[in-house]
């Protein structure tokens, strides 16, 4: 089954907004991911996540476990250390807890990532944790305090696209 829902297409381009590129990704943030796996393995039905993990530029460290269900893609992330705040600044320091921490935005093309730089500009919004891993992807975020979640831009080269086609379907 194809979809119930007939909607209407989309010319993504961020230079008419900062929602206007390919939504693909929903993200939480938690403080023990083991647990929070658990939870959306028990609870929702995610059983299997990609792992990726490393250290942060600052020098904290970062755990990211990825899943597809169908279109859309789930993140849990924890991090600590230096450089850590972006991914944890609505974390509580004790208590298990899950907290929506942005969603994801794909970017196709050198034109997107400009016209996003140029969007985010026009509304003031700054580019946070701007990353270019060369030959991976480049990556950003933007915060979205009216949302109460950021927004995080991903413009993918080959080897970065690759990864997240590998990513598990659930």
């Amino acid at each position: 089954m194809s979809g119930l829902l007939t909607r209407p297409g989309s010319g993504f381009s961020p230079s008419q907004g900062l929602l206007r590129a390919e939504q693909f990704q929903i993200a939480y943030a938690t403080n023990d991911i083991e647990a929070a796996c658990a939870v959306f393995r028990d609870r929702f039905g995610i059983t299997e996540f990609q792992r990726l993990e490393g250290p942060l530029p600052d020098g904290g460290h970062i755990r990211v476990e990825l899943a597809w269900v169908g279109t859309v893609m789930y993140e849990l992330l924890t991090a600590s250390g230096p450089g850590s705040a972006l991914y944890m600044d609505r974390v509580p320091d004790d208590g298990f807890v899950i907290r929506h921490h942005h969603l994801g935005f794909l970017i196709h093309d050198a034109a997107q990532w400009a016209a996003l730089a140029r969007e985010a500009e026009r509304v003031g919004a700054a580019l946070l944790n701007q990353r270019q891993n060369e030959g991976f992807m480049r990556t950003c975020f933007v915060a979205a305090p009216e949302l109460g979640h950021y927004l995080e831009y991903i413009f993918p080269e080959p080897a970065g696209l690759e990864f997240l086609n590998a990513v598990p379907g659930n």
